[in-house]
């Protein structure tokens, strides 16, 4: 990997975030991602049968592939934080005001629900543990509202789960308030208690033989008779739709180890340690998200997966714990690592989600409150900002769909930027890249983009009705908020640390090198996605 180690590290922000890590810690902080396969792994399977593991090893493929172009466009911004979305925002924002906060707006909403679903998820293992399901403490429930207008029977509730869940992100904000170095101290320990039993579910049934190879073939969609017994599915327009919202849905978890590059400006060395950071987080998700899932299926098989509790993840802790065999011990302690590695995931999420925001408020995207930190370099106004909309989340009841909802906004965000990588090297073709993307590894990226897009219009609606459309409504919110910062509070100018960062002037921003081209691209993706959803329908 050819970086210049001799890059200068950039200057010290000390009214800002701290450069005070390296790539090993980032890559500890992104450590959580690998449990995110435990918020879809048993939706997946359950809804698409068979081929649900090839699912994760395609997905996981396409997010490696995809983050040599991130690892270019992040180098080109070594005082930047909030990640991929942010340097792509960059890039557009020659050619639209709107598509560059759309891109930083999209990777929020895409992150953030982690906290919630991952705190809510936890909070149900550990009620599963101690209380019996007809215990008083976790059948009471007060409906606030009921929201079946987005989907039947969506509501938001306050239950158990909710008090509990609650609890659980206020302790990982508590850790996140001590900036980014205690946050990566802490996240290595719990890192390390997180990564090892993820890997023994993935390996110790494939070495005592559990895996089956029955539960792994026909490579066919899932499907049932008239009776609503499985039958055996076949690759047609169904069937084909199946597949492709599987793979929409696991582009949420298998993509998301690029949250390694949102440290940028706190590295140490940026030029060093960001291609570093992201592609080593991205080897380490390969193994876990090809080996568990295979390991998943290979033990229960279809009729394991269609278990209650598998679908909403519920009792996916004590399935997997289950495969390793063992006494009440073994299984009592697998089950307490994978919360561990919920609250690591919920972690990951708080920290990247913030810088996101925070960037977003010092770029000039998001109003301007975001951009406070504390004194320990921690953005605490975007991480209040990141509680305050979790706890609202946390009280839905139905988690897959804010899952399903959040991801539209997902590959929107991964279309524009993966497009971004080409257009700087139009726009800015004489900015130094400590880390340059092989060529045809960018035309792959690019290539990427556009199944991104065939993946959102044929995928999403497999996870409910609406599912798309409620994610285009999702992604839309940022243009009131964007139009009150951009034209109420920065009277249509952007901040002069944007400029400095993109190294040009508000005159240069209107020098558009590549012409037709990006929104030839934009273009060409709404119609791919506008086909897709259009031909592949269940």
């Amino acid at each position: 990997m050819p970086v210049d180690v001799s890059a200068p590290a950039g200057p010290v922000d000390t009214q800002g975030l701290h450069r005070a890590i390296r790539w090993p810690q980032a890559f500890w902080l992104a450590s959580g991602v690998p449990a995110l396969v435990l918020f879809s792994i048993g939706g997946i399977a359950a809804t698409i049968g068979n081929p649900s593991w090839v699912i994760w090893i395609i997905s996981v493929s396409f997010g490696f592939l995809q983050a040599f172009v991130y690892a270019e466009i992040a180098g080109l911004f070594p005082s930047k934080s909030g990640g991929a979305s942010v340097y792509g925002a960059a890039a557009w924002v020659r050619y639209s005001r709107l598509l560059a906060p759309l891109s930083v707006w999209c990777n929020w909403l895409a992150w953030t629900p982690v906290l919630a679903i991952g705190g809510g998820l936890a909070a149900g293992y550990i009620l599963n543990v101690f209380f019996e399901p007809e215990s008083a403490i976790r059948s009471w429930q007060i409906t606030l509202v009921n929201l079946d207008g987005l989907k039947s029977g969506l509501s938001l509730r306050i239950d158990a789960t909710f008090v509990l869940g609650a609890a659980l992100l206020l302790l990982v904000f508590a850790v996140q308030h001590g900036g980014v170095q205690r946050a990566a101290k802490f996240q290595t320990i719990i890192g390390l208690a997180v990564v090892v039993p993820l890997l023994i579910v993935g390996i110790v049934p494939l070495v005592t033989g559990d895996v089956l190879a029955e539960n792994l073939t026909p490579l066919r969609p899932l499907a049932f008779d008239d009776a609503g017994n499985v039958t055996e599915g076949v690759w047609n327009i169904p069937g084909w739709t199946l597949f492709l919202g599987g793979l929409f849905i696991a582009a949420w978890s298998a993509y998301a180890f690029e949250t390694a590059i949102c440290y940028t400006s706190e590295f140490k060395n940026p030029a060093y340690d960001t291609p570093r950071a992201i592609l080593f987080a991205g080897l380490l998700c390969i193994v876990v998200y090809t080996l568990v899932p295979l390991s998943f299926q290979g033990v229960l098989g279809v009729e394991g997966m269609l278990q209650e509790g598998i679908v909403d993840g519920s009792a996916v802790a004590g399935a997997m714990a289950g495969m390793v065999g063992g006494g009440s011990l073994v299984f009592s302690l697998m089950v307490i690592m994978l919360i561990l590695a919920l609250l690591l995931a919920v972690m990951t999420s708080m920290a990247g989600s913030s810088r996101t925001l925070y960037q977003g408020s010092v770029d000039g995207w998001l109003p301007r409150y975001l951009g406070g930190v504390n004194s320990h370099g921690a953005p605490t106004s975007a991480m209040w900002t990141d509680l305050g909309f979790n706890l609202i989340l946390l009280m839905m009841s139905d988690y897959l769909f804010v899952l399903a909802v959040s991801n539209c906004c997902y590959l929107i965000f991964n279309f524009l930027n993966l497009n971004a990588g080409w257009i700087h090297r139009i726009d800015s073709a004489d900015t130094p890249r400590p880390w340059r993307c092989p060529t045809p590894l960018m035309a792959i990226g690019v290539g990427l983009s556009f199944v991104n897009a065939m993946l959102l219009g044929a995928g999403a609606n497999v996870w409910g009705e609406g599912t798309l459309m409620s994610g285009i409504i999702a992604a839309a919110l940022i243009l009131p908020v964007f139009a009150f910062r951009h034209y109420v509070q920065d009277k249509g100018q952007f901040p002069k640390a944007m400029l400095e960062d993109l190294h040009v002037t508000s005159r240069d921003l209107k020098v558009r090198k590549a012409g037709m081209k990006p929104y030839l691209a934009l273009a060409a993706g709404v119609a791919i996605a506008f086909a897709a959803n259009t031909i592949f329908q269940l």
